[in-house]
């Protein structure tokens, strides 16, 4: 057999017959190391908290200029009519791209970070490029009104749409195992631009109203009206339609893993131009007439907005598919029942595990059920984990921490599978995933549990054998593990 066919071949699974079960999470990290890289000391720029304090200190600091410039070209008057009228979309566009995470949710410090790139660093970057590319064009050409053009068709879509993707890069080269695939890409490329458009929407919105502060206009046909219809109403994804074809070239070559070094290269860069010449087209759209604008608008910018929609629930899909193709393996391991796939497969019946785990332990007391709830929710999340590691594994090959990487997966989802595995089995009958007479009943009361499950010493042995299992059954706190 080659070297290059060993090294990729399908990782095994850790069959709890072969071993006890105290060895197994006997041999889990310490809580202190579940981070997998040994931690480097000595050196204070490698401190974590010293990257972290860094960071955010670069971009408050973006923040106060960005600020200042603004408020600089709008007046204070200006400047909070156009924050009150920028900040609208910004919750919807969150949610909408938060909910596309659902699956496998990325942590909110990446999202903040990346709005907050977006909204400062990335906006500041773009205001002093755009107005320093325009003034020397106007200055080499003598000519101000075609600078003008130029700047908005060319200097502006290149500097932008360069200055937001760096925080897609960051992210998929120091977060590289909180970012998968394309979903990954679009959430983390959304959050950017929403950043972006916001800053943005706050300045074209306050020069609009200092306009019309000027003209006497109000009402409906005043500027600032025809502005916040135009940047909030129509086209408040414009941004993040730029900005998420980056992020797809980010997330394609993420699927392609380490081997593809081409791939991860060239996929990015090609997302990154079609970026820019899609916010060219949008920016030059009035070159095209009078009615340009909705030419384009209609032609293209809703077209490509429905398309790279449908391409974001399908990704979103294909990982929920991944969630069914991989875990079985471990169901017949027997870390999971055979029913839970099938509902970590699908975020309706998801969804009613938490709430079945939440009804069935919150009498007497709604903490515990609370808690239960919370308990289902981290087994869905770990268990979402250790389906795409061991997708990445089996198309990328087993890296060198994929042992340690799967046994402390595996360590979490034992401590929350007897509150998890009855859910979530419950929802898999009730929403037909899994063929049955009937749906199994609510463990008996008094089966309480504190958050976090049963203490290590009294978690039961993986059964293998589910054909008469009653996962509500006890039998003193341990059960025979699979012969």
């Amino acid at each position: 057999m080659s070297e290059g066919s060993v090294e990729h071949q399908q990782p095994a699974v850790p069959v709890l017959e072969e071993q006890q079960l105290d060895e197994f999470l006997g041999a889990v990290p310490e809580r202190g190391q579940w981070r997998y890289r040994p931690r480097r000391v000595g050196m204070v720029w490698r401190s974590k908290a010293f990257r972290a304090g860094a960071l955010i200190t670069v971009l408050a600091l973006c923040g106060l200029v960005i600020l200042a410039l603004v408020r600089q070209q709008t007046g204070t008057e200006g400047f909070l009519v156009g924050l009150g009228l920028a900040v609208l979309p910004v919750p919807l566009l969150m949610a909408a791209f938060r909910w596309l995470d659902r699956v496998e949710p990325g942590p909110w410090r990446n999202l903040l970070f990346a709005f907050s790139w977006g909204a400062c660093a990335a906006a500041l970057v773009a205001i002093i490029a755009n107005t320093f590319a325009t003034r020397w064009i106007a200055t080499a050409t003598a000519d101000p009104a075609s600078a003008d053009t130029l700047g908005a068709t060319v200097v502006a879509p290149v500097v932008e749409e360069i200055a937001k993707a760096v925080a897609v890069l960051l992210i998929f080269l120091f977060r590289r195992r909180q970012f998968g695939g394309i979903v990954d890409g679009i959430v983390v490329a959304g959050f950017t631009a929403t950043g972006f458009a916001f800053t943005e929407n706050i300045l074209y919105l306050g020069n609009a109203f200092g306009e019309d502060q000027e003209l006497g206009t109000t009402g409906f046909a005043s500027v600032t009206a025809g502005t916040f219809f135009v940047r909030v109403v129509m086209s408040p994804f414009a941004h993040p339609l730029f900005t998420v074809l980056s992020g797809i070239g980010f997330g394609i070559a993420a699927l392609g893993g380490a081997r593809h070094r081409v791939r991860r290269i060239v996929l990015p860069l090609l997302g990154l131009v079609l970026a820019m010449g899609m916010h060219a087209l949008w920016n030059g759209s009035s070159a095209f007439g009078p009615y340009g604008f909705y030419l384009v608008y209609g032609a293209f910018m809703v077209p490509s907005f429905g398309l790279v929609t449908w391409l974001a629930i399908w990704s979103r899909q294909r990982e929920l598919r991944t969630l069914s193709t991989e875990l079985p393996v471990y169901a017949a391991a027997g870390w999971l029942a055979p029913a839970e796939p099938l509902a970590l497969a699908s975020m309706r019946a998801r969804g009613m595990a938490r709430d079945m785990a939440k009804h069935w332990n919150s009498h007497p007391d709604r903490a515990r059920g609370r808690a239960a709830a919370r308990a289902v929710a981290e087994y869905e999340s770990f268990a979402t984990s250790l389906a795409m590691l061991r997708r990445r594994a089996r198309h990328d090959g087993a890296g060198p921490d994929f042992a340690l990487r799967e046994q402390e997966l595996l360590h979490h989802l034992w401590h929350r599978r007897d509150i998890a595995g009855p859910a979530l089995t419950y929802a898999a009958h009730a929403t037909g995933r899994l063929r049955a007479h009937r749906p199994p009943g609510p463990p008996p009361f008094p089966r309480q549990f504190p958050p976090g499950g049963p203490p290590p010493q009294q978690l039961p042995a993986p059964h293998r054998h589910y054909g008469g299992y009653n996962p509500y059954m006890e039998d003193g706190g341990r059960r025979t593990p699979p012969v």
